[in-house]
């Protein structure tokens, strides 16, 4: 029952005038969800309940050794392979049941791009611009012309880098919801990586989502909002960028005016692999350095020289059975 109160408050002619109540904003679908998602081969385990949650309009960095399941992961959301377990949604279709839709969504470069050896880079575009429909052709000759792609060779005369621009393009010219790019930059050259890097931007700026598999974890540090690292099949972390490079040790180098008191420093906060050369004391650093600092400053501090972790030394950390 109302309370005299609220019933006040909702005959107020100058309540109803100034005080109308607004509409909670919608929340984004996320672009791909799966649940548990397990994936068995004869006994072996490649994904062990892989939970993810990628939201929409950010770049998704999925890392992790050779045979962690990253590739198992990208085949099942492509359709390409079946879970074993669980499920995978890309906004809102079932990779499974709702196959076609989830693939409609999708711009998908497999690891091992291969493409129609027997056609051009033109024919092979072409053909598949008409099964999908929707494509601009002018959209396709500029990437084209981006990334330096002879459209006139046949992509088994390719070089394995040329045959990756293909791919790129096949990727990316219906501008797809999401992208599903498995090791995008293998055999491109530098300047080339540099203007895939640029279109990965463009398609986060345009409100796309990017699914991103790479061994080069710099390229995934320069455009990744959050990554999940892989290893035997599970998620082992998960966060943004900058919140598991706090995770991670740093690497300080400490010269004193004297030797380095070691047995002080051994026994501050956070220390690990703690040596010396000369005058300078070395060691990896996990939390905070206000320990490290009270116990080193008696001794005469000169110079700090102290190395900010990067994803390397997060991937690093984790495989080195660190905490």
């Amino acid at each position: 029952m109302p309370t005299p109160a609220s019933a006040v408050r909702r005959h107020d002619p100058a309540h109803a005038r100034g005080q109308a109540e607004v509409a909670p904003a919608p929340v984004a679908e996320p672009a791909l969800v799966t649940i548990g998602l397990t994936k068995r081969f004869r006994g072996t385990s490649a994904l062990d309940g892989v939970d993810l949650e990628v939201p929409t309009g950010v770049v998704f960095g999925y890392l992790g050794p050779n045979g962690a399941g990253k590739t198992t992961t990208i085949r099942i959301l492509a359709g390409l392979a079946r879970p074993t377990a669980g499920t995978a949604r890309v906004f809102g279709h079932d990779v499974v049941s709702d196959r076609e839709a989830a693939q409609r969504e999708l711009g998908y470069l497999p690891g091992d791009f291969v493409g129609y050896p027997e056609l051009t880079g033109r024919e092979h575009l072409t053909y598949l611009a008409r099964v999908r429909g929707g494509v601009s052709w002018r959209r396709v000759r500029r990437l084209a012309e981006r990334l330096g792609l002879d459209l006139d060779k046949r992509l088994g005369a390719m070089s394995h880098g040329n045959r990756q621009k293909v791919g790129l393009v096949q990727a990316f010219m219906h501008e797809p919801r999401l992208l599903v790019l498995d090791e995008p930059t293998a055999g491109l050259d530098p300047l080339v990586r540099r203007e895939f890097l640029g279109l990965v931007r463009e398609a986060r700026q345009d409100g796309g989502t990017v699914f991103l598999s790479s061994h080069v974890l710099s390229e995934v540090e320069a455009v990744a909002d959050r990554v999940a690292i892989l290893g035997s099949g599970r998620v082992l972390v998960t966060g943004s960028v900058e919140e598991l490079r706090r995770r991670a040790r740093r690497s300080i180098d400490l010269v004193f005016v004297g030797p380095p008191p070691l047995a002080a420093l051994r026994d501050a906060a956070g220390v690990h692999d703690l040596r010396s050369t000369g005058r300078t004391a070395h060691l990896t650093l996990e939390g905070s350095a206000a320990a490290l600092m009270s116990a080193a400053a008696p001794y005469g501090i000169e110079n700090v020289v102290s190395h900010e972790p990067d994803l390397e030394d997060v991937f690093l950390d984790l495989y080195a059975g660190r905490p």
